[in-house]
C-alpha cells in the first residue's frame, strides 16, 4: 500500500491526472476502470487537456448509478462529459431501460467486460471512499459485499433507498493496479480507521486483499488523523 498526499483537492486531481497520464504512456492497450465523484470529474477535465494517446484504451465504469443514461446523476454521463466524449477511446457502459432490472444491466455488463478483458483483470480501477467506508457502490451490510463470483452485481442500498450498479470486490482484488482518490476533511476520521485500524470493519478495507499495487491518493485534510495511533 502507498499513500501520496497532496496539498489540496485541485493538487491531488492534478496529481491523478498526470499518474494515469503515465500509466497510459507506458502500455499500448489497457482497461481502466473509472470512478465516479468531484475529484475523479476534476481528473477527467485536466486529462483531456493532457497530451495521451487515449486509442488503445477501454474504459468501463466501476460503479453506476441506476438511472438513464444522460441524467445528471448518472456516473457514466459524468465521465463522458469531462473526458470520454472529447478523446478517441473505447468507453463500456451499463444498459439502462425501462424494460430492464438493474439485474439484467448488471448481468450483461458482466459479459460486456469479460469480453472487454479476456486476461480476467482490469489494469487500473479508480475508486473513491465515502464516510461510511464505502467504495464503489459497496455499501456497508449490503449484499454485494458478498457476491465472490461475478464481477458487476446490481446492489440494493437501503440506506439510500436506490439501486446501484457495482464491481465486486473479485473484480477489483485482481486489478493490476488500484487507486482511491479521498479528499476533504469529512473524510480524515474513517481514512485513519481504514488504514490504520482493525479488518473488516469497512467495506473498502477489502483492498487488504488486492492482488496488485493500491494506492492512496489524499490530500492534507483527509491525510490529517493518519499516524496518531502509533
Amino acid at each position: 500500500m502507498e499513500v501520496i498526499v497532496s496539498e489540496n483537492g485541485d493538487a491531488l486531481a492534478a496529481s491523478a491526472a498526470e499518474f494515469i497520464a503515465a500509466f497510459v504512456g507506458e502500455r499500448e492497450r489497457a482497461s481502466i476502470g473509472l470512478a465516479g465523484g468531484s475529484t475523479p470529474k476534476e481528473t477527467y477535465r485536466l486529462l483531456r487537456d493532457l497530451d495521451v494517446d487515449w486509442s488503445g484504451i477501454t474504459f468501463w465504469l466501476s460503479d453506476e448509478r441506476w438511472v438513464p443514461d444522460d441524467h445528471a446523476d448518472s456516473n457514466g454521463h459524468m465521465a463522458a462529459r469531462a473526458l470520454l466524449d472529447h478523446v478517441d477511446t473505447t468507453f463500456l457502459r451499463p444498459r439502462y431501460s425501462e424494460y430492464l432490472t438493474p439485474a439484467d444491466s448488471a448481468a450483461f455488463y458482466d459479459a460486456d467486460l469479460r469480453r472487454a478483458m479476456p486476461d480476467r483483470k482490469s489494469d487500473l480501477i479508480l475508486l473513491g471512499m465515502g464516510t461510511d467506508g464505502h467504495t464503489a457502490s459497496l455499501f456497508p451490510g449490503t449484499a454485494a459485499l458478498d457476491e465472490f463470483d461475478r464481477w458487476f452485481v446490481a446492489n440494493e442500498v437501503p440506506q439510500l433507498d436506490t439501486w446501484r450498479l457495482t464491481a465486486t470486490a473479485p473484480m477489483i482484488w485482481r486489478a493490476d493496479t488500484v487507486v482511491v482518490l479521498t479528499a476533504g476533511e469529512s473524510k480524515a476520521s474513517v481514512l485513519a480507521e481504514v488504514l490504520e485500524g482493525p479488518d473488516g470493519v469497512y467495506p473498502i478495507q477489502l483492498l487488504r486483499r488486492a492482488q496488485g499495487r493500491v494506492i492512496w491518493m489524499v490530500d492534507v485534510a483527509a491525510a490529517a488523523l493518519l499516524g496518531r495511533s502509533s
